[in-house]
């Protein structure tokens, strides 16, 4: 993939599990934490987390990868995506970069991603956090099903940034003509539309992990979700904050899918927060 070399959107080149892999990597000391982006059309790490980054970076390296096939990291010959070469990518970050454990904020899609990873390598994970997430299984929404059956217009683009979003101050056609020409750019659409191809229920269900997994996470974990969604229903957190023991849950009212966006302080602030407490958890028990 190719980009202006002062874009923001591209940070630095490793390989992880085989793949040419877009990360920004900003901070310098603290306890590692990785954020996996969602699946929005021309989505990129940066895109993501843009707001967010920055703030955590004061206290702790933050890592945040474009995932397999988005943005600007290499996309697999054969365009087949899954959960299971999703993690196998997150995990080849991680090992590339020698992080033997992260704390893991996953968004949405990423949500899914990072919630398999702690089941599937609970070792590698220290705290969680899921925003928006999926995970679990429920009917696809009508906004979801926009969203991955996104055909490139701007007048497409417009309908899923009001979509995304509960303040429509948010909706400018700087935005919407931004997100539309991200999701044009060589390669971008072709890999996306192969990701999520209708009948798209089958990507809600594959990003699911079974329920008895789910309940057996010992990791402490923040559940995070807009009150006013209309892409991942609210009911989706509430299950996960039923089902893993160790959570707690914080809803945003008026607030829609983007909540790193639409309350970007609060967010940084609320997942700072709550990555301290391991940290001055580690430190007594030194």
């Amino acid at each position: 993939m190719t980009a202006s070399e002062n874009s923001p959107e591209i940070g630095r080149e490793i390989t992880a599990a085989g793949y040419r892999t877009n990360v920004h990597d900003h901070g310098q000391g603290g306890f590692p934490v990785m954020m996996i982006h969602g699946s929005g059309p021309g989505v990129t790490a940066w895109a993501n987390w843009r707001l967010v980054i920055p703030e955590l970076a004061k206290h702790r390296r933050v890592v945040a990868p474009d995932m397999l096939g988005f943005g600007y990291t290499e996309r697999p010959e054969d365009n087949t995506y899954n959960r299971e070469r999703w993690v196998a990518h997150a995990i080849g970050v991680m090992d590339a970069l020698d992080l033997e454990k992260v704390d893991l904020v996953g968004n949405s899609f990423g949500g899914g991603l990072a919630l398999a990873l702690a089941i599937e390598h609970p070792e590698r994970v220290r705290r969680l956090v899921l925003m928006g997430s999926v995970g679990v299984s429920f009917p696809i929404t009508e906004g979801l099903d926009e969203v991955w059956g996104y055909e490139p217009s701007l007048e497409n683009m417009r309908r899923l940034m009001d979509v995304f979003a509960f303040n429509k101050g948010l909706l400018t056609d700087e935005l919407a003509e931004m997100r539309y020409q991200a999701s044009i750019r060589p390669g971008f659409q072709e890999s996306f539309a192969a990701m999520f191809p209708a009948p798209r229920q089958r990507w809600v269900d594959n990003l699911a992990s079974p329920e008895e997994d789910i309940r057996a996470l010992p990791h402490e974990t923040l559940v995070i979700h807009g009150r006013e969604d209309e892409v991942i229903p609210l009911q989706t957190s509430l299950t996960l904050a039923d089902w893993i023991d160790r959570a707690q849950l914080h809803v945003f009212g008026r607030c829609g899918h983007w909540t790193q966006i639409e309350h970007a302080s609060r967010f940084a602030r609320l997942v700072n927060d709550f990555l301290t407490e391991a940290d001055q958890s580690a430190a007594g028990e030194k």
